[in-house]
């Protein structure tokens, strides 16, 4: 590998490290010296990519955020255009909490911890939905929203991804967890399928 190569897989050892170490302890007992250690670099390494402890919490959200929906999308991409596509998307996000289960962690700890962190990642996924929605109603398959109204429809699409998640992390058995998100999802293709994604104006 070239020296820019080694610098690169490098950074992303110390970031999956920090996802890590967050995940499965929090931010506030995520340090240094162990996300070093579990990357495997000496403890001075990690000056040589990060300022400080907060300027690698600060890039951790988006990074593993940005791993998150890369994963979504490629299994919406499986699914009919659509409602089905949505349907997809919000199965998968709750599927993703319950393989990873420390990233429950990494997200909602990152509005304290991590502020900025916390609102490039949600940038990163409400202008994701923007572009979705903007699509569903140039092609007629959803009712026609203004701006505003498109936006706070992401954001009560944001709030069921957010408390099911909640609901499957703090839930016990693997089969519990299972049967949180069978009912969740079924619950969503109720109240969106049969809603604004379903006519095409409300106006």
């Amino acid at each position: 590998m070239t020296r820019e190569e080694k610098a690169r897989v490098t950074r992303d050892s110390l970031l999956n490290a920090g996802c890590a170490v967050v995940a499965a302890e929090g931010y506030a007992s995520a340090s240094i010296a162990k996300i070093a250690d579990l990357a495997g670099v000496a403890h001075g390494t990690f000056y040589n990519y990060f300022e400080d402890r907060q300027a690698l919490f600060d890039e951790l959200l988006p990074y593993e955020g940005l791993r998150m929906r890369d994963r979504i999308e490629e299994i919406a991409r499986g699914a009919p255009s659509g409602m089905q596509r949505e349907f997809a998307r919000f199965e998968a996000f709750l599927n993703y909490v319950i393989e990873n289960e420390g990233f429950y962690r990494v997200l909602y700890e990152a509005e304290i911890f991590a502020p900025d962190a916390h609102r490039a990642h949600m940038d990163n996924i409400v202008n994701g939905y923007k572009g979705t929605l903007r699509r569903a109603m140039d092609e007629g398959r959803m009712h026609r929203l203004d701006p505003l109204q498109a936006e706070c429809l992401i954001y009560q699409i944001l709030g069921m991804r957010a408390y099911s998640a909640m609901q499957i992390h703090f839930a016990g058995e693997a089969a519990e967890k299972l049967a949180i998100r069978d009912a969740a999802v079924e619950t969503y293709r109720f109240l969106i399928g049969r809603s604004l994604l379903s006519g095409k104006d409300i106006r």
